[in-house]
């Protein structure tokens, strides 16, 4: 009896913490409390915020806080401000608000550099031009930003832009596996094929100079999605005037509506 049990009990611990970790392991019941220095920095700096109901604003900043315990937060050639950690916390959140308890499954590190680097991972010299990045390979499970662009997207100059949010709008889309402008684990499947559809004409709006979308929407289907999220998140009234037809179907993505703040909850 006693080996019984010495065998079965690990496997039924394996099944359970593979059934937690699919399409995103659930977080800890509960509100988690984000001390109030944080709270404060929340609400002077990130718009999206602001704007959220008390109610809401409760939900966000347990996300902030469980956030900050599972995800470590470190920088290279720069010391890590209570600012940077709001901020980066904030692009996790927003896109998945509407999502229910969604964790990062495959983040463990956030790398925050002092300026802009190059595909090498070098943040002085010449060539560097990433602001962001979703690293792969050997880096695989981690994301590094420049502080420069993750304090310019939560500005008041940030315009349709916000680098760390593309870069977890990037994450979200991988959740499926690929990283390719199509969310299965969000997208219905009667929704995917108008998607992939309203991605390709509105692509070649921006080409022809009829959009004002980023063009760097054009690079391929997984940069659309996260540009145009961007701008969603950013500017989501001027969007929804804009590109009705995309706002909806980022609406069904993401289950909210920032807009109105019309939250679809799953």
């Amino acid at each position: 009896m006693l080996l019984y049990f010495v065998i079965i009990i690990p496997i039924i611990a394996l099944i359970a913490w593979l059934i937690f970790r699919k399409k995103g392991k659930a977080m800890p019941a509960g509100l988690q409390k984000l001390e109030q220095p944080l709270r404060l920095l929340l609400d002077a700096h990130v718009n999206y915020y602001h704007n959220l109901s008390k109610s809401e604003r409760k939900r966000f900043e347990s996300g902030v806080a469980a956030f900050l315990q599972y995800v470590t937060i470190e920088g290279v050639g720069t010391e890590i401000t209570d600012v940077d950690r709001i901020l980066i916390a904030a692009g996790a959140i927003i896109p998945v608000f509407g999502l229910g308890n969604w964790e990062y499954a495959n983040l463990t590190n956030v790398i925050l550099y002092p300026d802009a680097f190059d595909k090498d991972y070098q943040f002085e010299g010449t060539g560097r031009n990433i602001m962001g990045m979703v690293g792969s390979g050997y880096m695989n499970g981690q994301m590094i930003l420049s502080r420069p662009s993750l304090l310019k997207g939560f500005s008041a100059a940030a315009g349709t832009e916000n680098t760390a949010i593309h870069e977890f709008v990037h994450l979200v889309d991988n959740a499926d596996g690929a990283t390719d402008g199509m969310p299965e684990q969000l997208l219905q499947h009667a929704y995917a094929a108008p998607w992939l559809s309203l991605m390709h004409r509105e692509m070649h709006r921006i080409k022809d100079g009829k959009s004002d979308i980023n063009p760097y929407a054009l690079t391929n289907e997984a940069e659309f999605l996260a540009v145009a999220s961007e701008y969603f998140f950013e500017k989501p009234e001027q969007f929804q005037l804009k590109h009705p037809e995309l706002y909806e179907q980022l609406g069904r993505i993401f289950r909210q509506k920032p807009a109105k703040r019309n939250w679809l909850h799953i």
